[in-house]
């Protein structure tokens, strides 16, 4: 939805009169902003002027892309809404992919476009675009302000609402005379939208019924997703599996919100998940969802999903229940609150015994699994293990979207929560890199390793040059196969071994590049070389570029066809 902003009612009181830029400023220290991403231009060049003596922290990516996605990582690891700053035209529109990534994916984002002037809206001015009409689809909300005293109001309410409800970004439009005219500010407005009433508390009467169908199940599993980690109730999570000794699957997105070591733990379900966790999904006879949306590279074919459970579904967005799958006992509710009540009912246990002995014997007969066959090439798997060994499990592990993302989220399991940044939904390659320089700023202590392909590295390398510029630690962990690696193994498996344009004929020296950026640069052919390089890599408190030439040919398994069930994996054993 969209909102052309253009009356307000202030009271004379406690006002003070500035112009729009600097209203900016203020209302986003009123919200205790701690850091932008931006890149300046023409139609906001006002707001820059008065960000120059501020005292609120700039970060300058070399692409408005590179900003979005950082503020993406920034808030994912945060929990606090990143937000964003571009010009008019290209500079919007260069935001465009991230907004939808952030929209999909339910991070808090709170973008500000320049836009031409007022008096030239609509006329094709230069640098003029629709920002509003281009991002409606795939924001939460969007604003154009046309008077700078309504702007501290705005700026309120869309905080307000790319953080609560489902999470998700908020963009709002400033003309460029909007921020250099006068107006009286006043932040003391009460936020007023009937329009918007997120549900945080859950319905008794369905809490009751979930309670009463857990008692009689006999093949209950959790699907955990996103909204654990965004409702901070990932111990919530756990101590009720626990009471109720019902297992846990995750979804790609939420892993991390359920400990990876935990015997109730059934690993990734969906298109490469774990044997265990989709033969779960496909035999149980209640399926509760937490936070999930039942993305379709988690169901597979929705005629095989489930198909003899009874549904529970437990999610702070309303649209979401029922739109894929049909849901016997629809909770609405934020994910801690609704836990927290199933914990203190304390139902009764199902006679569940039979089952997780059975989950059990499917988990030890179908591990995941890879060949260590070291005249293959370096097995990409190994080398995420190696990564896990070396980082203690303990990092914070930011991806871009491919073969590497699935071997990382299978070979690396999370402990904790909040540990792991990648793009789901959208999937979008260029994401890593930019996403693992937010969140090392989110968490200054942290070691932070991004594990990308050499074709989404390439697509967003010049943020080197901010890991340079702010000497941030982050280790870039290349997977080098010298292809567009999940392309290839699709061109593979359903094409006939036809590799359109999925192979890289030339690249750069990635570490004369990383050199050449004031970063050290590494190359890994062998397992021995691996070991070394990385321990001594990971354990550096200086950024490198880890250019890993791993096996080529190597494929993500196990792996669901489309239009196949979860049950029909390919690839589940040796």
């Amino acid at each position: 939805m969209g909102t052309n902003v253009q009356a307000d009612s202030l009271s004379a009181e406690c006002t003070k009169t500035m112009n729009g830029a600097l209203m900016l400023i203020e209302s986003l220290k009123k919200e205790n902003v701690e850091m932008i991403f931006g890149y300046p231009g023409g139609a906001v060049l006002p707001i820059y002027d008065k960000l120059y003596q501020s005292g609120l922290v700039h970060i300058l990516p070399r692409h408005e892309q590179g900003a979005i996605h950082a503020a993406e990582g920034y808030a994912r690891i945060s929990g606090k809404p990143g937000v964003v700053i571009a010009t008019s035209g290209p500079g919007a529109t260069n935001l465009v992919t991230g907004l939808a990534d952030a929209m999909i994916d339910s991070l808090p984002l709170v973008v500000f476009t320049g836009q031409v002037a007022t008096s030239v809206i609509g006329s094709d001015a230069f640098q003029e675009a629709d920002i509003l009409g281009i991002t409606m689809p795939i924001t939460k909300h969007s604003y154009q302000v046309r008077r700078p005293e309504d702007l501290p109001r705005v700026i309120k309410e869309a905080f307000h609402i790319a953080t609560t409800g489902r999470p998700g970004p908020v963009l709002i439009d400033i003309p460029k005379d909007v921020a250099a005219f006068e107006g009286e500010f006043r932040y003391d407005h009460e936020i007023s939208l009937p329009g918007y009433q997120p549900v945080k508390e859950p319905n008794y009467l369905q809490i009751r019924k979930l309670v009463e169908a857990v008692s009689s199940a006999k093949k209950p599993v959790i699907l955990a997703g996103a909204g654990v980690l965004h409702g901070k109730a990932s111990e919530d999570l756990k101590n009720y599996a626990e009471q109720q000794q019902i297992p846990v699957a995750h979804t790609l997105l939420g892993l991390g919100g359920f400990p990876a070591d935990h015997p109730l733990f059934l690993g990734m379900a969906g298109m490469h998940g774990t044997y265990t966790a989709n033969m779960a999904l496909y035999h149980c006879d209640l399926l509760i969802s937490i936070g999930a949306r039942f993305d379709d590279r988690v169901t597979g074919n929705l005629k095989h999903f489930a198909k003899s459970a009874k549904v529970a579904h437990i999610d702070i967005d309303p649209a979401e229940i029922g739109k894929i799958i049909e849901t016997q006992i629809p909770v609405v509710g934020d994910s801690k609150i609704v836990l927290q009540e199933l914990l203190k009912q304390n139902g009764k246990q199902g006679q569940t015994e039979e089952w997780k002995q059975q989950l059990s014997e499917w988990k030890e007969e179908y591990p995941l699994w890879y060949t260590d066959n070291r005249e293959e090439g370096l097995k990409p798997q190994k080398l995420i293990e190696y990564i896990h060994q070396f980082t203690n499990g303990e990092a914070i592990v930011a991806t871009d979207v491919g073969q590497h993302q699935m071997w990382a989220a299978q070979f690396y399991p999370f402990r904790k929560a909040d540990k792991w940044v990648t793009s789901g939904g959208l999937g979008t390659m260029g994401f890593g890199l930019p996403a693992a320089i937010g969140a090392q700023l989110a968490d200054r202590n942290a070691t932070v390793v991004a594990i990308l392909g050499d074709g989404g590295f390439q697509m967003t390398l010049q943020e080197l040059d901010v890991i340079r510029q702010l000497n941030l630690p982050v280790k870039v962990v290349i997977l080098n196969n010298e292809c567009l690696g999940m392309v290839r193994q699709w061109q593979e498996i359903f094409y006939e071994e036809r590799y359109s344009e999925s192979k890289f004929s030339a690249q750069p020296d990635f570490v004369k590049l990383s050199e050449a950026y004031g970063i050290k640069g590494v190359r890994i052919s062998s397992e021995e070389e691996a070991e070394e390089e990385l321990k001594k890599a990971l354990s550096s408190k200086e950024p490198a570029v880890i250019d890993v030439r791993v096996a080529k040919s190597e494929k993500v398994f196990p792996m669901i066809a489309p239009g196949k069930g979860l049950h029909e994996m390919v690839g589940v054993k040796p």
